[in-house]
């Protein structure tokens, strides 16, 4: 099997975070493994607590992986300290880390920041220039491109400045406040939209890592960046339109679990 590894936080509710993005691996076919940035306690009504792994222990786990399982692919999700970006970075350079996705976790789809400036500043300094592409949402987009996105093409503007400034791939992920969940990328070469119709289903918590992290798997399985987007999209709106549900609120989806076999070849 083709491996991928996972930078990120652990969600103790099992709809995002390490946990999404291990789920996502399995149903994309490949083997999963992972880093853990922080451990969260959290639900789907929110965050109560976070406990920062030390950047020394979060090098040891990168290490521990590359030195033994080499990753096909790395996709890279919270990381929410400067330290740990810069131990993230270090050790990604270190082992030559090849086909990186970064999932920037700056800023919530409601616009709250999720990430202190200073920290904001290191990851584009250290870590974006190592990514082959970044899976920003509208607001993070919008830091990184340093402007508005209030229409579409605006999101192709954007896309590439982030292109200019850090050389790596963008998809900037629309949402349906600036467009029915279509997003676009360009890769240095081509500007190119993934559309999509938005699925009224409320447990789309995590949906930005299931994204990423089978944007990565299927990198590591051989396919193209633009293929990779394209058949991620399709897995990603299949499992919502499954429209399943934990208990009797909005639970925490990835939806994986539903699609057995269907992106796995």
């Amino acid at each position: 099997m083709k491996t991928v590894l996972s930078i990120a936080g652990s969600d103790s509710s099992g709809g995002a975070g390490i946990q999404a993005d291990l789920k996502t691996m399995i149903m994309n076919g490949v083997y999963g493994m992972s880093a853990v940035t922080a451990l969260t306690a959290q639900n789907t009504t929110g965050v109560r607590g976070i406990l920062e792994s030390s950047p020394e222990f979060l090098g040891q786990q990168i290490d521990a992986v590359f030195e033994d399982i080499r990753p096909d692919a790395v996709k890279i999700g919270m990381v929410p300290s400067k330290a740990l970006v810069q131990m993230t970075a270090d050790r990604l350079r270190f082992h030559r880390a090849e086909r990186i996705v970064l999932d920037p976790v700056m800023v919530a789809t409601s616009g709250s920041r999720l990430m202190e400036t200073e920290t904001v500043a290191v990851l584009e300094k250290e870590l974006m220039p190592l990514a082959l592409v970044v899976t920003p949402n509208i607001p993070e987009a919008e830091i990184m491109a340093g402007m508005k996105i209030r229409e579409k093409s605006e999101m192709e503007a954007a896309a590439v400045k982030i292109w200019e400034k850090f050389g790596c791939a963008a998809l900037v992920k629309g949402g349906h406040s600036v467009s029915d969940a279509d997003d676009f990328l360009f890769d240095g070469r081509k500007g190119e939209w993934f559309c999509g119709k938005r699925i009224d289903n409320p447990n789309t918590h995590g949906t930005g890592c299931t994204l990423s992290s089978a944007i990565a798997s299927n990198l590591a399985k051989g396919y193209s960046l633009s293929e990779s987007v394209r058949r991620s999209k399709d897995y990603l709106s299949l499992a919502l339109a499954e429209m399943l549900n934990l208990g009797a609120g909005s639970g925490p989806m990835d939806h994986g679990f539903a699609l057995t076999g269907t992106f796995a070849e």
